[in-house]
């Protein structure tokens, strides 16, 4: 039973919740929840508990900028430039790139930034034109061309920041106004919404993001002003919405939000990628697809949260997974594994790739008394998956497992590595070898 499965995976790796939703022939068929929206609260995820889409937010995005197209606002292989007011893709040296809408959707203008960091909920938010320039108050770099437009994949949350500013400037509307009335509201998607911050009265129906080991985000989540890009705040269930409109316009439904033609483009592949997945490997506008564009989807991951939407372009099969927890990729990948399988998915690979996790063994042999080659004086335990390390004149810090031989402190910028045997303490861009006692 898939919701077995699911819980104890969450158990497995310290993800609190899950929600999930599966879909054929234009109908939501299944729906399930499993864990709390907080660890440590008894509060359980319901189907309209909120979670952060992250890089799902991009394909909805893309479907909007689609729609511009149909209208004759926009075009596909336009130098983005021309359209463009509060910003422009600025020259590199002595040349100036022509990117279009095209290569921005399909990822492969040659733009930097390929992910942004989220801020805290008190932060100062830096405008779309603070975080293309990458000035202050954004903690990323500019968005520039280093890569000549149209001649390979690379994945650019920066490129998604363009659109973003494209549509803003073409239309005179905010982002989030602008994406309810062009997606959200059109394919029902009520739950769904490009707020963040988040309103107060959304908050109480939203999950909390989780680290690694399970434990909430200091203030329950980060804020992504960079909304096109990682912005949106949904359901499963509204991801299943937008997947059956997507393939309602591609065969060509009355009333679908996009004409044909732009939905067939938009599930074709346009260049090649690095798998994702469900062996995704190339890039339409705006989705991964497989080699021949029957299958589809995409992730995501925002800090404290992990997710995935799949769907079959002629079968009209597919799911949406969403988890609140740093490691819930894991539970994600079995999740469509065994979906695919219950569900009779076409060429779905089953082979799912297994967590390179500690054993119980490898984390006893680590257990014992070290001094740092500075002198500092630490003692190693066994905890749970990872390790609890007492630092001298400190309280013990807890770090998970990244991998077997990998691991991270919960709040602190430092992690320990296991090499040949011996364990390396790394801080600060500093490595202190771990000495024996």
């Amino acid at each position: 039973m898939l919701r077995d499965r699911i819980e104890a995976d969450l158990d497995e790796f310290d993800v609190p919740g899950a929600s999930w939703a599966v879909f054929e022939d234009g109908v939501v068929t299944e729906t399930g929840t499993a864990g709390v929206v907080t660890a440590g609260d008894t509060r359980a995820v319901t189907t309209l508990t909120l979670f952060q889409a992250a890089s799902i937010s991009k394909p909805l995005t893309v479907l909007a900028m689609l729609r511009l197209v149909d209208r004759g606002l926009l075009e596909l292989d336009e130098n983005v430039n021309r359209k463009l007011k509060s910003w422009q893709v600025p020259p590199t040296g002595r040349w100036q790139p022509t990117v279009t809408l095209r290569q921005l959707a399909s990822h492969s203008a040659g733009l930097t930034v390929s992910g942004f960091p989220g801020y805290p909920r008190d932060a100062t938010l830096p405008t779309t034109a603070q975080i293309l320039d990458g000035t202050r108050p954004a903690t990323n770099i500019g968005v520039r061309v280093d890569l000549v437009p149209g001649t390979q994949f690379r994945y650019s949350g920066g490129g998604t920041t363009v659109i973003q500013q494209l549509l803003e400037d073409v239309t005179s509307m905010r982002f989030r106004d602008l994406m309810q009335e062009l997606v959200l509201q059109p394919l029902g998607m009520s739950e769904s919404d490009y707020a963040q911050p988040l309103p107060p009265n959304l908050q109480g129906n939203a999950a909390s993001g989780h680290n690694e080991l399970g434990q909430p985000l200091n203030g329950n989540w980060d804020v992504y002003p960079q909304l096109a890009a990682a912005g949106l705040w949904t359901t499963p269930t509204d991801l299943a919405k937008f997947a059956i409109g997507v393939e309602r316009a591609y065969a060509g439904a009355e009333g679908a939000l996009l004409s044909p033609e732009l939905a067939r483009q938009m599930l074709t592949p346009q260049i090649a990628a690095t798998e994702r997945i469900g062996g995704l490997n190339h890039l339409g506008l705006g989705v991964f697809l497989d080699e021949s564009g029957a299958r589809y989807g995409h992730s995501g991951g925002n800090k404290g949260f992990c997710c995935h939407l799949m769907a079959y372009r002629d079968t009209r099969q597919g799911a949406a997974v969403m988890t609140n927890g740093d490691s819930g990729m894991w539970v994600v990948l079995r999740a469509f594994a065994a979906i695919a399988s219950s569900n009779g998915w076409p060429a779905y690979p089953q082979e799912v790739e297994q967590p390179d996790l500690p054993t119980a063994e490898s984390l006893d042999e680590l257990v014992g008394t070290y001094r740092l080659t500075n002198g500092v004086r630490l003692v190693v335990r066994a905890w749970d998956r990872g390790l609890g390390i007492q630092f001298e004149g400190q309280v013990p810090l807890e770090f998970g497992a990244l991998s077997a031989d990998r691991f991270a402190a919960a709040g602190v910028d430092a992690q320990v590595e296991v090499r040949g045997g011996r364990l390396v303490f790394l801080q600060g861009g500093a490595e202190f070898e771990c000495v024996r006692e």
